[in-house]
């Protein structure tokens, strides 16, 4: 990374550290295209180098050592979920909750099964404690683990997308998900309705702005890059 002040200023266009294939990084994304809120990506490699969210100048960023991280408004704000709501609160413009109270906590019960139940159980850090040779049967296991609950959630909650007919924030941490599903070989099949939202999403615009194979930092001999 390259020094430079740690003075933010308020009215500047707010600054994502992202890596292309975090899935954290990947759900802010989404939200600010669905906002439509300008930013510029920062990339942060987690492999190069042991990881450059691990040097000195970032950890000033994100103490937590991991992405995103959003700089905007003057503020820098970590954890994906956090950054979120604080885009909802302060540009509610293009709502990403709904109204009614009861579909507002569906849509926070969903985000709290994947981005406290499925992802952190199979992020690098633990994988790489894990150990090469456990990794992809750990990340199966929690995901399906998880899937089995959303997919519940779902059928209860879903309309179009994973509450009723409207984009939310459970849709966004959704998508980034059922990736990270596929590149550990999980079988899909059982989750018939985590599919279809899924795959309604993927033509969307800010989702496909979003998605890794379209991210700056994104290797250039990947498929479909």
């Amino acid at each position: 990374m390259s020094s430079k002040s740690n003075v933010i200023s308020s009215d500047s266009q707010p600054i994502l550290y992202s890596y292309w294939r975090s899935s954290c990084s990947w759900r802010v994304r989404i939200a600010m295209n669905l906002k439509e809120i300008p930013y510029d990506i920062k990339p942060i490699s987690l492999i190069k180098s042991g990881g450059e969210q691990h040097c000195n100048e970032y950890r000033e960023v994100n103490p937590m050592e991991q992405v995103p991280a959003l700089q905007i408004d003057g503020h820098t704000l970590i954890e994906s979920v956090a950054i979120m709501h604080y885009l909802e609160e302060t540009r509610p413009q293009r709502p990403l909750l709904p109204q009614d109270v009861h579909k507002r906590a569906k849509v926070r019960e969903i985000i709290e099964i994947i981005c406290s139940g499925i992802q952190p159980l199979q992020n690098l850090i633990v994988l790489i404690h894990v150990g090469e040779e456990k990794k992809k049967e750990w990340a199966q296991h929690w995901i399906t683990r998880g899937f089995r609950a959303v997919e519940k959630a779902l059928s209860t909650s879903a309309g179009k997308y994973c509450v009723g007919d409207e984009i939310s924030m459970a849709d966004c941490c959704l998508v980034p998900q059922v990736f990270n599903a596929r590149r550990f070989h999980v079988d899909l099949r059982p989750y018939p309705i985590i599919l279809r939202i899924d795959r309604e999403l993927e033509s969307n615009p800010a989702f496909r702005a979003a998605h890794p194979s379209n991210q700056p930092d994104c290797p250039p001999e990947l498929p479909n890059k």
